[in-house]
């Protein structure tokens, strides 16, 4: 009982305070709310001390336009190819004794590359000489004796002559198969492959040797003929390799094709490019850029910076300064694009403050704050 005493003790004391001055309390704290939003009622109706109108401030990047040069191209992808790439083939049946060019070498127009067994044909070219021989030697008489002493027949006589010319054409015949029997190099370039050895066997018309000249290379390309009128002999082009990064070859198209590719629509163009010390190599593929036009003071400006609308595009740019600084819409009419870039050709000029960033959510007349780019005073 005792330890209920002070709580009751409290209460009644709280109580007590509530009770004696509750009323004066609560007549003085209504009062006091009336008096003040009297006072607010008033100062609201005075003109001129309302809130002040909310206005936006949007923060954009905007660039200076500034015309340039501008050159349109046309992108594709080649491949490169050796400016000769020859398959060599056996002419003559025999077995291969000699290797006189190792895979990899470098040979030249005439170097031997293999020789074939040419015992057989060495035989017969000597007999082939001796039977040439006697028949131009008998031949020569019977001219002498027929033209000069008018002795003879002039069937005798025009036999001798047929005998010593076909004599003559045996010889030359298995000469050139003997000569046939080493293989050389019909050009220069690397040997690349040679699928034979020392004891194969073969034939006319088996593969004996692969002679790729690389120095120069070709680069094959289709164009679609939606450019026939922009590309020609004499175009000018650049080509660049993902595995060579930051080397760009420049060229000129040395070959267009006069058709069209049904199925691909396309036609044929072909560079040529020189290649030293053999980094491209054939069968690499090559990113193409082909000239189609140049334009001289043109109004370049970053896709991004365009704003599609139901009329076309249209752009922003700011005006004024300072407080008073605020975006423009312009409609523009847009040229000709290429990857980011878009070339404007009308509505924007030498000097107008572009929005580049932040325009999405403009609107003419809004005020804006250049915060980067050309005019941008930073964030």
């Amino acid at each position: 009982m005792r330890n209920e005493g002070p709580d009751n003790e409290a209460e009644t004391v709280v109580s007590g305070r509530l009770g004696a001055g509750g009323i004066g309390w609560a007549a003085a704290l209504a009062v006091a709310f009336a008096g003040c939003g009297g006072a607010q009622g008033e100062r609201a109706e005075e003109p001129g001390e309302g809130p002040e109108e909310y206005r936006r401030v949007i923060n954009v990047e905007a660039e200076r336009v500034e015309p340039r040069s501008f050159v349109l191209t046309i992108r594709l992808t080649g491949v490169a190819v050796a400016m000769r790439d020859v398959a060599i083939s056996a002419e003559e049946t025999g077995v291969v004794r000699r290797i006189d060019a190792d895979e990899g070498s470098r040979v030249r127009a005439g170097d031997p590359i293999l020789r074939l067994d040419d015992a057989i044909l060495k035989a017969q070219v000597q007999a082939a000489a001796a039977r040439a021989e006697y028949d131009e030697e008998v031949w020569q008489r019977r001219k002498k004796l027929y033209e000069e002493d008018g002795v003879g027949s002039e069937l005798a006589y025009h036999e001798a002559r047929h005998a010593a010319e076909r004599s003559r054409a045996d010889l030359d015949v298995l000469e050139s198969r003997l000569a046939r029997t080493t293989i050389r190099a019909p050009v220069r370039g690397i040997l690349d492959g040679r699928p034979v050895e020392v004891g194969t066997m073969v034939s006319p018309g088996t593969p004996v040797a692969r002679i790729v000249q690389a120095d120069t290379i070709r680069i094959l390309a289709g164009v679609p003929e939606r450019y026939a009128l922009h590309v020609s002999a004499g175009t000018e082009a650049s080509v660049a390799f993902d595995v060579l990064p930051g080397d760009t070859l420049a060229g000129s198209i040395a070959f267009a094709g006069a058709t069209v590719d049904p199925d691909s629509r396309t036609f044929p163009v072909e560079l040529a490019l020189p290649n030293p010390g053999g980094r491209i190599k054939p069968g690499m593929v090559a990113d193409v850029s082909v000239v189609r036009a140049e334009l001289a003071d043109a109004v370049v400006v970053p896709r991004q910076a365009l704003v599609s609308m139901e009329e076309g595009h249209v752009v922003f740019v700011v005006e004024g300064a300072g407080e008073e600084t605020t975006a423009a819409a312009r409609p523009v009419r847009v040229s000709a694009s290429q990857g980011n870039d878009v070339v404007v050709e009308s509505g924007l000029g030498e000097g107008d403050r572009l929005v580049v960033a932040g325009q999405q959510g403009l609107t003419g007349g809004d005020r804006v704050r250049v915060v980067a780019g050309e005019e941008g005073n930073g964030p």
